[in-house]
């Protein structure tokens, strides 16, 4: 799955769509260091950020009449910045260096495309001609001649990768309609040529690449919605002047009904790519939005709305994106996780949960019924094999064990005995099942045992079921019916096993179980044998302490000197205290609730559900998510103690969801203002204890790259200030 994070604004753009009073942004490109960008505008300006502090760490223009013609790139290297200007001419120059124009300068013999930095490889420099250059081969002899590769052609893109110890470039060109793709090995250089294959009524509008396996992966957007995949070898035995590369369609931009219009696009993953463009439904104005789409699953993933406006360009690194958006350049962080099928429909369990890979296989199932001989108490295995060979080997099996009976026959046969029979012989067939077939066997004696309480009301084995749960590796496709029949018994304890233990529960069926958790009362909880070790280690059972602690907890909140934060009064009806301390639900409660948040879920199919989530129910829910949401910012490493208590991520998202799904509702109850009022303003007040993290953080690093700085040989004694 991918996500888009928070977003912010990494400076202004001048009137033209540019920063400062340039006309417009010429590219982005990474920094000397991991958090720094260098923007370059389409007029004499380029500008190094500091991406996490949104702040300028130097500017430099050229002079008036002159033009930056090829965005500055960093020499990894050496920490120096390399620009061309007025197509010919070079400058190189250092942090220190403030006046371009006293800086080194080289005028070359041909006007140049583009400089690409490698990390290990240096700086390469393409020319508009086509030709290569190594910035080291090039500063030899500036005026050295360049060959004009490329004829009556034009270039519309390029990118440099490392392969092993080789630099590899990348280019392609138009000509007449046509595109053709260059690629160059430096070291040993070689340079190849291809055609790409023509698409009827579209043409390529962007490009983008990567390399792995000695095999470049060439990605083109094209005009007609779609984006397709072409595949070239590095490894070349054959000297063809010309080869056609047929390329693959990898994704179409459209999703029920709408279609995305892409300008640019970047490669996120091996399954995930973010695409920049203007989504428009039949019948309705089009909308510029930034998309990320599963390619594996031919998915959109998210999408986020620009009404701003943008220039149509996209930059990624570090996991954030760059563009513009109106008259600001945009930053918005993203993730993206493991493509799978569990990812793309769903929310996966957290690690604690055990691998799906030990549930039934259902490849090993055929349409036959599970024999099982009640003689030998051996079971036999049913391979994948076609229905001839599965009838076969059962009258084969028939013939030399007279008494095996099929489980469906056994079940049938035990419909009419006695409880104390019935149950009797279940235990014994599971005792006699063995691998492959083994959790479709005990599947078969759960539904008998669910199919009895049905005919029988006053039958309820929860002693049987709650041991079979707890011993065996069960799924909730194999016993639908078991949490049905669990709810309308209100067998909490079986319910919170089956959310702990069961990876596919359907989100109709999580919603229920936190409706009864929700209205059960305290006084029948305490009753009843329910699993308290995800809230034993945190939780305050006592409640008879009414005062407010005024210790400094270890984020550096107090509570007597955050009176803006911590106003709420304490009052004898509630566990609750203004700073979270006491829990608003009894331990029994508490891990039941913790089992729902713990809980595989997709948060297109629960939303609906918890709208009709009652709203004292939903004021109790969001009361204890608040509580544990402070109960984790005590800790610096946010994590609650005990085994399967949830998580700082388990607990925003759900307290987001239930926010969205009863937002009406919070602002209109009462008795939830107050609550609300809290939690604004402890989320306000961990803002702004990070932010001050953060600025303290990056003090310390100017003062450790100062410190490099000097001679290591000299002795100083300074008093270091921080404001």
């Amino acid at each position: 799955m991918a996500a888009l994070c928070e977003s912010f604004t990494l400076c202004g753009l001048g009137p033209s769509g540019g920063v400062g009073l340039g006309g417009g942004l010429l590219a982005l490109e990474p920094g000397p260091d991991p958090d720094h960008v260098l923007l370059t505008d389409r007029g004499r300006t380029a500008t190094l950020f500091k991406v996490s502090d949104q702040k300028p760490l130097g500017c430099w223009s050229v002079k008036h009449g002159q033009i930056i013609t090829c965005p500055v790139v960093c020499n990894f290297e050496t920490h120096e910045y390399i620009a061309v200007h007025d197509d010919k001419v070079l400058r190189i120059w250092k942090n220190k260096d403030i006046n371009l124009d006293k800086v080194f300068k080289a005028t070359l013999s041909a006007d140049v495309y583009r400089i690409h930095s490698l990390p290990n490889g240096g700086p390469v420099v393409l020319f508009k001609g086509g030709g290569v250059r190594t910035l080291d081969v090039l500063l030899e002899a500036p005026q050295q001649e360049i060959e004009n590769v490329i004829s009556d052609e034009v270039i519309k893109w390029s990118e440099a990768f490392m392969e092993g110890q080789q630099p590899v470039l990348i280019f392609t060109t138009e000509k007449d309609g046509d595109f053709f793709v260059y690629v160059q090995k430096l070291k040993m250089n070689s340079l190849h040529r291809y055609k790409l294959e023509q698409q009827e009524l579209s043409k390529p509008l962007s490009f983008t690449a990567y390399i792995k396996n000695q095999i470049i992966t060439l990605l083109c957007l094209y005009s007609n919605d779609s984006v397709y995949k072409v595949l070239i070898p590095l490894q070349q035995n054959t000297e063809e002047e010309e080869q056609i590369l047929s390329k693959s369609l990898l994704l179409n931009l459209s999703v029920s009904g709408s279609v995305l219009k892409g300008t640019s696009f970047v490669v996120l993953d091996k399954d995930h790519v973010a695409v920049l463009g203007s989504l428009a439904a039949s019948g309705e104005e089009s909308k510029e939005c930034l998309t990320i789409w599963n390619t594996k699953f031919q998915t959109l993933q998210t999408s986020k709305e620009l009404p701003l406006g943008t220039s149509g360009q996209l930059w990624c690194y570090e996991e954030k994106f760059f563009f513009t958006h109106g008259k600001v350049l945009t930053v918005i962080m993203y993730k993206c996780e493991t493509s799978s099928l569990a990812a793309a429909v769903g929310k996966l369990k957290d690690s604690q949960t055990p691998d799906v890979s030990s549930f039934v296989n259902w490849n090993t199932l055929g349409d036959e019924e599970l024999v099982v001989s009640l003689q030998s108490q051996q079971s036999v295995a049913l391979k994948s094999e076609s229905k001839m060979t599965l009838r076969s080997k059962r009258n084969t099996v028939a013939k030399v064990q007279p008494d095996t009976l099929s489980v469906g026959q056994l079940l049938l046969n035990l419909k009419d005995a006695s409880t104390t029979a019935f149950e009797d012989e279940l235990r014994q067939l599971m005792s006699k099942a063995q691998m492959p077939d083994f959790q479709a066997t005990i599947g078969c004696v759960i539904t008998a045992l669910i199919n009895r309480c049905k005919t029988n009301p006053k039958y309820y084995p929860r002693n049987f079921l709650l041991q079979i749960v707890q011993t065996r590796d069960l799924s909730y496709s194999l016993c639908p019916d078991l949490m049905a029949v669990a709810l309308e018994k209100k067998d909490v304890h079986l319910l919170q096993i089956c959310l702990q233990r069961f990876p596919d529960i359907p989100e109709e069926i999580t919603y229920a179980c936190l409706k009864v958790f929700l209205s059960i009362s305290e006084a029948y909880l305490q009753r009843i044998d329910v699993n308290l070790e995800s809230v034993i280690c945190y939780i305050d059972i006592e409640f008879n302490n009414k005062e407010v602690k005024t210790e400094i907890v270890e984020n550096g909140f107090n509570a007597e000197l955050e009176q803006d934060i911590w106003d709420t009064k304490i009052t004898k009806e509630t566990h609750l205290t203004s700073d979270g301390e006491f829990c608003p639900v009894g331990p029994q409660k508490a891990a039941l609730l913790n089992a729902v948040l713990h809980s595989a879920y997709s948060e297109t199919f629960l939303l609906p559900h918890l709208k009709n989530l009652p709203a004292q129910q939903a004021v109790l829910f969001l009361r204890y998510l608040y509580y544990l949401y402070v109960k984790c910012s005590e800790k610096i490493n946010t994590t609650l103690p005990g085994i399967r208590s949830p998580t700082i991520n388990q607990i925003m998202d759900w307290m987001c969801l239930l926010l969205d799904a009863q937002f009406t509702v919070m602002v209109m109850l009462p008795e939830a203002k107050e609550l609300l009022s809290n939690l604004h303003k402890f989320v306000r007040a961990q803002v702004r204890f990070y932010s001050e993290l953060n600025k303290i953080e990056g003090s310390l690093r100017e003062l450790q790259r100062l410190n490099h700085q000097k001679d290591s040989q000299t002795y100083s004694i300074e008093v270091l200030e921080l404001i």
